[in-house]
């Protein structure tokens, strides 16, 4: 989208730059939170311009993963927060401090277990950190594969 500079006639951008652009979504006691969290994740890489790839497919994979995650382990989330940079932060907030660990042996085909395998494939780096209240579970996935539409890996 571009518009027409003032008294010249000449095109320039007219968007800013998403770098540094933080979205909350509260969720404690949210009914339906995954789907509510992967709906506000569409809308915010619509809006920056990260849609429409399969990268932006897998962010919202990793969104509903995250907070499946926080669900069944960590008693629910109480927040999702994406902060857009060179790469696009994601990070679920949840009210326990016992951090993350992957199943030791997943088996294929059966349910359960894999959600942080799935996490650690699609996303650039993750990770978690205390806090006083809790942790946030985070994954990054880098702004040049959503830019670009690159799958992860390559």
């Amino acid at each position: 989208m571009e518009t027409i500079g003032p008294g010249t006639g000449d095109p320039h951008p007219s968007g800013l730059s998403v770098a540094g652009q933080r979205r909350r979504l509260a969720l404690a006691g949210v009914r339906g939170h995954v789907a509510k969290g992967r709906d506000f994740t569409h809308q915010a890489l619509v809006d920056w311009g990260w849609d429409g790839n399969e990268t932006a497919d897998d962010v919202l994979l990793l969104v509903s993963e995250l907070l499946t995650n926080a669900s069944l382990h960590a008693g629910g989330c109480v927040e999702l927060v994406l902060t857009a940079g060179p790469a696009l932060r994601i990070e679920v907030f949840d009210g326990t401090t016992t951090l993350p660990r992957r199943h030791p042996s997943p088996q294929r085909g059966v349910p359960g277990g894999h959600g942080l395998y799935i996490v650690e494939r699609l996303s650039d780096r993750w990770g978690s950190s205390v806090h006083d209240h809790g942790k946030a579970v985070w994954a990054e996935v880098e702004a040049s594969r959503l830019a670009s539409g690159r799958p992860a890996g390559e």
